[in-house]
């Protein structure tokens, strides 16, 4: 299997993690956790590599680093909270 970047964040929107394969367009998934979104895009990475090379389309080359970056969204709520109380004092 290729090793593509993944990236994971949470979304309140959907009260979820979505995980993204962004050198692979529109390749997502979704998990109730962490570990299901990541679980999720690994499967959604073979779907879409499968479906590309079935198309005949061209299959982007991974950037050869193997990232998986968790971007959580509690964290950038925490630091705007703190900026805020920060400045009422």
């Amino acid at each position: 299997m290729y090793k593509y970047a993944i990236e994971i964040f949470y979304s309140e929107e959907d009260e979820g993690y979505i995980a993204v394969a962004p050198e692979l367009p529109g390749c997502s998934a979704f998990g109730d956790t962490e570990e299901e979104a990541l679980k999720e895009i690994k499967i959604a990475i073979d779907l879409w590599l499968e479906t590309a090379e079935k198309d005949g389309r061209e299959i982007p080359k991974p950037t050869g680093k193997e990232l998986l970056r968790t971007v959580v969204e509690e964290l950038a709520t925490f630091g705007k909270a703190c900026s805020k109380r920060a400045s009422a004092q």
